[in-house]
């Protein structure tokens, strides 16, 4: 009997936080109102670097996610002027939990669940309750030539952003930040993942294009420009890049 008990708490359980993240979901990309975004910055590797970053760091710096948010939802009839508004919380001194290297679907989801606990525990943001949280680590680029990979869940709506400490990175980290963000509302990746190069035609900017490559933009979720065959370039800042209609359909846009 107790079994039986213990058994029907966890299936309630169980279906009403898959009931409260359905509905944070649909709320997430109806469009109809503006959706809260909060960014919690981390000094990813406990550098002065990443320090000094963090400290000079202000909303301002999303400014172009958020009109680039409103100009892409020109290009679909979105009557919604201001789609998204990013606000900035605190310094949070915890790193997120690290996904296992070569972590199987069992491990992605338990990690998942890891991580949209610890968002919970380490949220002290004093606005008004965001709908999507997006948590951004800096490092130092003169000892990492190379992130960890960055991740969007839809699930939960976090993100984690790997990002370059320096004013003069913020363009291109605000590409990987909306591709993130993107990520949370529903939009899907749209590359290869061994190499990385865009798939034809949802990874391109103008699939219609001739000649085809070189392209001169990158489609967001596509993550880069093609410029051959077998190469691809990161975009340097948002006005590289481009919204396509694929994604556009993923996330309620069309």
């Amino acid at each position: 009997m107790f079994r039986k008990i213990r058994v029907a708490l966890l299936l309630g359980i169980l279906f009403i936080v898959a009931m409260n993240a359905w509905v944070e979901r649909a709320n997430s990309r109806n469009w109809e109102r503006t959706l809260r975004v909060v960014v919690y910055p981390i000094n990813g590797d406990h550098s002065r670097a990443g320090a000094n970053h963090i400290r000079a760091l202000d909303r301002e710096a999303f400014i172009p996610v958020e009109t680039y948010f409103r100009t892409q939802g020109q290009r679909y009839d979105i009557p919604l002027k201001n789609l998204v508004d990013i606000r900035l919380a605190g310094e949070v001194k915890e790193l997120p939990p690290p996904l296992p290297a070569g972590a199987g679907m069992l491990d992605t989801m338990l990690w998942s669940l890891k991580l949209r606990y610890w968002a919970f525990t380490v949220d002290d943001y004093e606005g008004p309750a965001p709908e999507v949280k997006m948590f951004m680590l800096f490092f130092d680029p003169a000892t990492h030539e190379k992130l960890p990979h960055s991740v969007g869940l839809e699930k939960g709506l976090v993100g984690v952003v790997q990002a370059y400490a320096g004013r003069r990175f913020t363009p291109r980290n605000n590409v990987v930040f909306t591709h993130e963000l993107l990520h949370t509302v529903g939009a899907t990746d749209k590359y290869q993942p061994g190499n990385n190069l865009p798939l034809f035609p949802g990874g391109f900017a103008e699939p219609d294009r001739q000649p085809r490559l070189p392209q001169a933009m990158a489609e967001i979720m596509g993550g880069r420009i093609p410029i051959s065959e077998t190469r691809a370039v990161m975009p340097k800042n948002l006005e590289q890049t481009l919204i396509g209609p694929l994604s556009a359909r993923e996330i309620n846009w069309l």
